[in-house]
This record gives C-alpha cells, structure tokens and sequence, in this order.
C-alpha cells in the first residue's frame, strides 16, 4: 500500500497545482497524468472520476488551512491569529505562484456550485468547518471581554469568513498581495474589538 501512496499524493498535488493555475473544467485527466506522470490506469486505480480528484484536492487544501489554523489555535487562539493563519497560506501560494491565485476553496465555489452538486456539498461542509472554528474563537473573545457590546460572535464569525473570501477574491482580481489582504481583514476586525483590544 505504501508503495501506492506516492503515485496517489502526486496525482493530488498537480491537479491542485493545475486548477489552481487554469481551473477545473478546463484540465483535463490526461493533464493531469502528465502533471504527475502517471498513466490514466493509475488515476483511475485511485479516483473513479474527475469529481472524486476535485475531492481530494479540496481535503488536500483544507487540510493545509486546518494545520495553520491548529498553529494559530496553539499560539493564542484569538481571532486574528486564526485570519492570519489565512494570510500565511495565502502566502505561500503568493510564493509558489507569483501572485495570489485565489482561495482553493473559493475558486471551485465560484466555477462548480451550480454545475457539479457533489463538490458543492463538499466545499460546503468544509466552510461550515471553517465558520464553526472562527465562531469558536469569536465566543471566547467575547466571553473575554474583547467584543464591543452587542456583537454577536456566531453571525462574527459567517462575517469573517465571507470578508476573507471576499478580500481574496479581490486580491485576484486586482493583482495585489496577502498583505493586503490581511490589512482588509484587520479593518473589518477593528469593527467588532473593543478598543482597547486593538490598540
């Protein structure tokens, strides 16, 4: 079985690489044999159709965006350490790639939500997991006192994770930087704290 893990791990990897650059409906599997150079008998091994690869790959980005969330989590747990775990993954495609690419994530939402309902639901269940730790963050700062009066962390939360998708998606439009998008994010967070929090 070990022996089948390197073929499957690079199949994932450039069909991530792959849509990140182009998109999903435009790569093809032949593409992505060649990315990994694999033969299409051993894609096919591992994944019973295109759809499944998109799975993959979208575990394979959540789970990246999951480690540095667990990063940001051990360090202090506050929100913005959580938005900057974002920012660093950010980052580093910005590295790979030379410019923001968009959010993995939200990059399939845009393209497949009508169109392919299997990946709709499974980048579905990957935000709601996304929400659910921003809104576990949001309720201990509130119950810390860091939360202006009034705010309410659960709606805090769906804001947060629709302002990060939001400034990514622009950061790709308008060709700026992740530090751009983590000033954007900052901005709306200085709205919910109290002063004294981000002071």
């Amino acid at each position: 079985m070990n022996d089948q893990a390197g073929p499957r791990d690079r199949i994932v990897k450039a069909a991530a690489a792959l849509f990140l650059k182009r998109s999903y409906a435009v790569v093809g599997i032949a593409e992505i044999c060649a990315a990994a150079d694999v033969r299409k008998g051993t894609l096919y091994h591992f994944f019973s159709s295109k759809a499944q690869v998109g799975k993959a790959v979208l575990d394979w980005h959540a789970a990246a965006f999951d480690r540095q969330f667990e990063l940001a989590e051990r360090d202090s747990g506050q929100i913005a350490a959580l938005v900057g775990a974002v920012t660093r993954v950010q980052s580093g495609i910005e590295d790979r790639f030379g410019r923001i690419m968009g959010c993995p994530m939200g990059n399939l939402a845009a393209e497949l939500a009508t169109t392919e309902d299997e990946l709709r639901v499974h980048l579905a269940g990957i935000f709601a997991s996304w929400e659910q730790r921003l809104a576990v963050a949001c309720r201990r700062a509130s119950e810390a006192g860091e939360l202006r009066v009034g705010v309410d962390p659960e709606r805090m939360a769906r804001a947060l994770l629709a302002q990060i998708e939001g400034a990514i998606l622009l950061a790709k439009a308008e060709n700026r930087t992740a530090a751009q998008i983590a000033n954007e994010v900052d901005e709306l967070l200085r709205l919910y704290l109290v002063a004294e929090v981000t002071a």
